[in-house]
């Protein structure tokens, strides 16, 4: 028999149409055994996410077993006590998110859950991405089928998305400290490789659709994620080019405050990281008033990127 496996969509119940186009994507995946939904209301009441969502045609075979329930966040408000909760409902072989407005494309499941079986000592694997921004969707692979710890402190290849994990139950817990939620996948994704290397499958089986986040121009927030990770991970400031990143992204975010001070200060020592680091001459070109970081975001979403 197939493993069974439990999928957790955290919402706050404001994205109804994505929220149901999500369900449905997980629901229609074309796979042999048991699928269990959890969604979790995040900050509003429950049964008024589940008024939202309708029980969409699954699409899949006869034999196959899907259930959904909707639930409330039982811990830390916030999306790490939304999947927190969802995990710890599930009694399933695996467990699997899902944000409320990204989507799953066909044969991802049967695919990850394939490429784990082959490698029974991992433990968690991912696939690959299709970013939509817009009218336009652009691919973004990994280039390798093994994720290990040194790829996520390089980089934080953002294919490695929440939207695609899938993990064998009791293998992860979302960290409820993460400062507004910021990073806690990024987090999550780097334990998980420490343990063992995360099984990739690259192929775009996951539509990640950016312009609705809920974390887009929460720069202080981000300041404070960023900051978390580099106290938790120590790593990240010993890797030259993923410390270049880490401070172009803190300088950027400053700039968009219109902190040019520590603009300059983050700059200065991603630069020393890594001479030519492009965040951080965004973030002085922003500091400078010289283009706004709105347009920045907007230049490099339409080609998949993020700052």
């Amino acid at each position: 028999m197939r493993p069974s496996v439990g999928v957790v969509i955290p919402t706050r119940g404001d994205r109804p149409g994505p929220l149901l186009a999500a369900l449905t994507g997980v629901l229609a995946q074309d796979y042999a055994g048991r699928v269990d939904v959890v969604v979790v209301a995040d900050g509003v009441p429950a049964f008024l996410v589940a008024q939202q969502v309708s029980m969409p045609d699954s699409g899949a075979d006869s034999g196959a077993v899907r259930g959904v329930r909707v639930l409330g966040n039982r811990s830390a408000r916030g999306l790490p006590g939304a999947r927190n909760t969802g995990i710890s409902v599930l009694g399933t072989d695996l467990v699997a998110f899902c944000d409320d407005d990204d989507l799953w494309l066909p044969g991802k499941l049967a695919a990850q859950v394939d490429a784990l079986a082959e490698e029974p000592a991992a433990g968690f694997a991912s696939c690959a991405v299709e970013v939509e921004y817009g009218d336009r969707r652009v691919p973004r692979l990994a280039g390798t089928g093994r994720v290990t710890h040194r790829h996520l402190t390089r980089s934080r290849m953002m294919m490695v998305h929440s939207s695609t994990f899938l993990f064998r139950r009791g293998w992860a817990w979302v960290d409820e400290s993460a400062p507004g939620g910021q990073n806690e996948d990024w987090d999550l994704a780097l334990r998980a490789a420490w343990r063992h290397p995360i099984v990739h499958v690259d192929r775009p089986l996951v539509r990640v659709r950016w312009g609705s986040s809920h974390y887009a121009g929460r720069w202080a927030d981000r300041i404070a994620g960023l900051e978390w990770m580099l106290a938790r991970h120590p790593g990240l400031a010993a890797e030259p080019r993923g410390a270049a990143r880490v401070y172009g992204q803190l300088a950027f975010c400053h700039a968009a405050l219109g902190r040019r001070r520590e603009a300059a200060r983050w700059s200065l020592r991603a630069f020393s990281a890594r001479p030519g680091e492009p965040r951080a001459a965004m973030a002085l070109a922003v500091a400078g008033g010289l283009v706004s970081p709105r347009a920045v975001l907007h230049a490099l979403h339409v080609r998949g990127h993020g700052i």
